[in-house]
């Protein structure tokens, strides 16, 4: 009996242009979009195109939505480069929430203990030096057990988030007001000690966010290019075996480029507390950390694309927010719009690697 072969066959592509990855991702957006016009179409009975000014309103729509979006970018961007030195060393660093909470409550501590003690631009450097020593302490512990005991960092990095959040909550106990409320007030209102400063007192609010995430991004780039430590950490990425025959310190590698992940991750909590938000809870990373690790392997661990991404993602979960509200759906319906672009952004990478090769049909 005569074998037939198969119609459709899944063929590993060698290589793909960066003009087909583009299109292959725009493509997805736009499967995206329309399936979610088609659901709220579905739920509200309204046109699309109400849906998607909707959309653009929620996130760009006046000047104070148009630098919450850059504020919320800028935070996810730099999480997600946080992220990438480890990711890179094929260490699975899933406690970016835990590194993030442990920075917000450092610089919290620093804004009510010092805020009235300590001139403002050292507060301001206090704040950051501490959110990323806090940071960095927490991203090492992990890294130690597994240099040392080869534990399954994943799971280790995981536990280390409830653990943080742990530790805001005995926090939020300590700096509630009125006691019983369970939640901290605005830190220093009166004279906003510890706050980052707005630099024309006016729109650009969260410029010193933008300018302290573009420098990081821009850091982290020409060390993972460039830089011999960068080397090493890809070498490590590929082989540790390959990494020791060619005399890398595998266990040091491990330890330094944590450190450094753990710091990034932990600035970023100092920019969510000292930069925009003023207080801190335990939803203070606000799932955060899970989300960079997306752009982070979306972006293939390019810094300067994962700004495109996280643009695109806080794009649409801020116009998500504003459909929900405008057309009266409840507080889930914005989780499921980004759901929705997620799963399409996601699978869009099936095609990015793999092409569908079809068959033509054999004369009889």
């Amino acid at each position: 009996m005569k074998h037939k072969e198969p119609r459709v066959r899944m063929i590993k592509r060698p290589s793909i242009s960066v003009k087909e990855n583009i299109i292959i991702h725009l493509i997805a957006v736009l499967l995206a979009l329309i399936v979610c016009a088609l659901v709220i179409v579905m739920l509200t009975s309204q046109s699309p195109l109400k849906i998607y000014q909707g959309i653009y309103k929620g996130a760009v729509g006046n000047p104070f939505r148009t630098w919450i979006t850059i504020r919320e970018t800028m935070v996810l961007l730099l999480v997600s480069v946080g992220l990438t030195p480890a990711f890179k060393m094929r260490f699975w660093n899933i406690g970016a929430e835990g590194q993030i909470l442990v920075g917000g409550m450092a610089s919290a501590a620093l804004m009510i203990y010092a805020g009235n003690k300590v001139p403002a631009p050292l507060l301001l450097i206090l704040i950051l030096i501490c959110s990323m020593a806090a940071g960095l302490v927490w991203g090492l512990i992990p890294a130690f057990f597994k240099a040392r005991f080869n534990t399954n960092e994943t799971l280790f990095t995981l536990m280390m988030n409830y653990v943080a959040m742990q530790l805001v909550t005995f926090s939020v106990c300590i700096w509630e007001k009125p006691a019983g409320s369970n939640s901290v007030p605005t830190i220093n209102q009166d004279t906003q000690a510890g706050w980052f400063p707005a630099l024309d007192g006016n729109s650009s609010h969260y410029i010193v966010n933008v300018i302290i995430v573009m420098i990081v991004t821009f850091a982290i780039y020409e060390y993972l290019k460039k830089s011999k430590q960068g080397f090493e950490i890809s070498v490590v990425g590929s082989s540790q075996n390959t990494a020791r025959y060619a005399g890398i310190n595998v266990k040091k590698v491990i330890l330094r480029t944590m450190m450094i992940s753990g710091a990034i991750c932990g600035l970023a909590g100092a920019l969510i507390v000292s930069g925009s938000d003023h207080t801190i809870s335990t939803n203070t990373a606000n799932g955060r950390g899970f989300t960079a690790i997306i752009v982070a392997w979306m972006a293939k661990f390019n810094p300067f694309v994962m700004i495109l991404i996280s643009a695109l993602l806080v794009f649409m979960q801020q116009g998500a927010v504003q459909v929900a509200s405008q057309f009266h759906l409840n507080k889930y319906a914005s989780d499921i719009i980004t759901g929705i672009i997620l799963f399409f952004l996601i699978g869009s990478e099936f095609f990015v690697n793999y092409k569908l090769e079809f068959r033509k049909k054999e004369a009889a």
